[in-house]
């Protein structure tokens, strides 16, 4: 556990401080930047595949033509919500960024229902109403949708949802190695023709391509780091570990890159972040009571002494 958390807590850090990451290029356009992402993140995964000896299992999945068709339409998404975050955090909008990460885990739950026909509690139903409400009035108050922040949600849950349909059996590294893949085509064309519109600004110095390069160490360690953790921890606990991500991409925003944040914005979040409350405090409630069960006696349905900590 105590591993796991460690793990958890390194990988939202990692994620949270990525806007002071791509602030230092932003001089490049997100095209270059998501396309320099692509291609070293392949070049990088490249590496780590026969090291973590994950070559029998990229080729296997690479040979499996659902699961290939099912992370082609993954990676478009990434490739999406990857090119939506840079422009966030390279133009002053980091918090509609966070407020994506926010609202994420309930936008998740939404499309369960949709898609998967789950069936959610009543503290769930709420959580979601009020995300909804929150949106609402920063639309309206606001006079424009946060376009930023439900693509960065919707393409990150409908990737998710895509990657659940593959299974838990498809190891980090390998589902990066085939989504870059997968997208090198389009990264190569795009940086062709940042090149050729002079708006390239990977050889302007040596450390500008460095900095572009260490794009793929910056986007796989984090996964590798998460996949450690998600092996350790319940469900619940990185539940509650994610929010550590978009809350220090907020503070950022805030007290260091200096955006703008209106009364609507604070009005929205402060709804949102009391959707989640309900939201983890609901998930921590259902999973002691699945626990609980679980450990019952199966005659009387008691719970031991020593499982209730009595």
């Amino acid at each position: 556990m105590r591993t796991g958390l460690f793990y958890a807590i390194i990988t939202y850090l990692m994620w949270g401080m990525l806007p002071l990451y791509f602030n230092l290029m932003a001089d490049a356009s997100p095209v270059e930047i998501v396309a320099s992402r692509v291609v070293f993140s392949l070049i990088f995964c490249a590496a780590l595949l026969p090291i973590l000896k994950l070559t029998g299992g990229f080729v296997e999945v690479l040979r499996n033509r659902r699961a290939t068709l099912v992370l082609f339409a993954a990676s478009l998404l990434i490739g999406v919500n990857w090119f939506i975050y840079v422009l966030a955090t390279t133009t002053g909008r980091t918090i509609d960024a966070s407020l994506g990460y926010f609202i994420n885990p309930l936008v998740s739950v939404s499309l369960g229902v949709i898609f998967l026909k789950e069936r959610l509690r009543v503290a769930q139903w709420v959580a979601v109403g009020l995300s909804a409400v929150a949106v609402l009035i920063m639309s309206v108050v606001y006079g424009q949708v946060p376009f930023i922040g439900l693509g960065l949600a919707f393409s990150f849950g409908i990737y998710g949802l895509l990657k659940s349909r593959v299974g838990g059996t498809v190891a980090p590294v390998v589902s990066l190695s085939l989504e870059t893949l997968l997208l090198i085509p389009v990264a190569l064309l795009a940086l062709v023709w940042v090149q050729g519109t002079g708006q390239s600004t990977m050889f302007t110095a040596p450390g500008r391509f460095l900095l572009l390069a260490s794009t793929g160490v910056v986007t796989a360690v984090p996964l590798i780091a998460f996949a450690a953790a998600a092996k350790r921890l319940p469900l619940t606990v990185i539940g509650m570990v994610q929010y550590v991500g978009p809350s220090i991409q907020f503070f950022l925003a805030v007290f260091v890159l200096k955006d703008h944040i209106g009364a609507e914005k604070w009005l929205g979040l402060s709804i949102i972040w009391v959707a989640l409350v309900i939201f983890t405090a609901d998930a921590v409630r259902a999973s002691r009571t699945s626990r609980l069960s679980r450990t019952a006696d199966p005659e009387t349905g008691m719970v031991p002494i020593v499982q209730r900590g009595e």
